[in-house]
Order: structure tokens, then C-alpha cells, then sequence
């Protein structure tokens, strides 16, 4: 039904959910676990670190699904804001996948990275996908970036995650992180500027009817 967006509408987004708490059902097997929260809304943004216990435990607490309630609180009154002004706001959604082996993914064609971000932007509203430091390491010098190996008891990890747990599209055993830029919903109420198909007029347009301000 292409009435109120079709394919391109927030409402695709109910498959998707279903296969993953399958696939979820499927990593708990391996004692993979997988967990996101909101880390940015408009220009509210959690800038402090949180341990992943933190954000386990936490995230579900606030409507905006962000793990620290000050935060939250302001991301609620930006999505609020914009909702009076007729108008919409974006946001970053963080992914954390905790306990993955060492070893998965390939090289190039299969990389664990290339897939991941595949299956992310295959949600109309992202807008971009980014792994550990993600843009911000093009302005670090590789002294900055490189994670630094070490033993921790039996096990090979790295003292700093600037890789977001990928190196070369194979997992490296480091908890995979990703964030998502969400884009802002294009449903708002205020007059936008469009074309008439049947007359190929330039004309205004205002959306009607209910739709989520973020």
C-alpha cells in the first residue's frame, strides 16, 4: 500500500524486527549478545562514556531509549520542540554486539563490516553507518588510531577499540560497535516545496494526518 510512505515507510521496519528477535534467539547460543540505545537525538547528544552493564541495565528506563535520564529528558524536549514547530529531528542510534568470536567475517567481497552495514542501510531513514572511531579516525594520526595488542590472561584483545571490534572485515574478538545516523523524519507539517506530477507545476505541499516528529 503506498499510502503513508509504502515501502519507504517506518512501518518496514516490523519484519526486520521479527527476523532479528530470531536471530537473536540464534547468538544467544553462541553467548553473543546485541543491544543499541539512542546516543543522539537533534543536537542532544550523551558525549559521556558508559560501560556496556550500564546500558544493558538502563536503556529501556526512558522513552527515548537513552541509558542516562538527564540526557533523555533533554532529547525528549527536542523531539517535543520540533513537534510544535511542525518540524523533525535525526538522531545517532549506537550498536554494541558483545561477545563475538574472533575469526568471523572475510576479507573484501564478505567482510563482517560490509555485511553489517549492508543489513543497516537497508533501513530507508539511516543515512550512514560508521564502525569504532568511524570518521573521526581520519583526522587521527596512526599513532592515535592503531589499537595496541595485549594479553589479558589467555586471551589476545586490544587495549583501546578504535577498530569497533573489525579489522581487515573479520572479527577481531572486541566487542563490535557501530552507530547509525538516522535521518529526520520527512513527514512534518510545515509547507515544502514539491512537484505536481499531472501538470509538472512547482506547488506547496503539507503533509497531513499523524507522524512521528523523530
Amino acid at each position: 500500500d503506498y499510502r503513508g510512505g509504502g515501502r519507504f515507510s517506518g512501518r518496514l521496519t516490523v519484519a526486520l524486527v521479527m527476523a532479528g528477535a530470531v536471530a537473536r534467539l540464534l547468538l544467544n547460543r553462541f553467548g553473543v549478545d546485541v543491544f543499541a540505545y539512542s546516543k543522539a537525538i537533534g543536537d542532544v547528544k550523551l558525549e559521556k562514556s558508559l560501560s556496556f552493564v550500564q546500558v544493558r541495565s538502563h536503556r529501556y528506563e526512558t522513552a527515548v531509549r537513552c541509558p542516562d535520564k538527564e540526557i533523555a529528558e533533554k532529547m525528549e524536549e527536542a523531539i517535543m520542540n520540533a513537534r510544535k514547530e511542525g518540524d523533525s529531528v535525526g538522531g545517532i542510534v549506537e550498536v554494541i554486539g558483545a561477545n563475538v568470536p574472533a575469526g568471523v567475517g572475510e576479507p573484501l567481497f564478505d567482510s563482517l563490516d560490509a555485511d553489517l552495514a549492508k543489513a543497516l542501510f537497508a533501513l530507508p531513514a539511516v543515512k550512514g553507518v560508521e564502525f569504532g572511531a568511524g570518521f573521526k579516525a581520519a583526522s587521527l594520526k596512526g599513532s592515535e588510531d592503531n589499537d595496541a595488542f595485549q594479553m589479558f590472561g589467555n586471551i589476545v584483545g586490544t587495549v583501546t577499540n578504535n577498530h569497533g571490534g573489525v579489522l581487515g572485515g573479520i572479527s577481531s574478538g572486541m566487542p563490535i560497535v557501530m552507530r547509525i545516523a538516522v535521518k529526520p523524519t520527512p513527514s512534518i507539517a510545515k509547507e515544502q516545496k514539491t512537484v505536481a506530477l499531472t501538470t509538472m507545476e512547482n506547488v506547496t505541499l503539507r503533509v497531513k494526518g499523524r507522524h512521528d516528529p523523530c
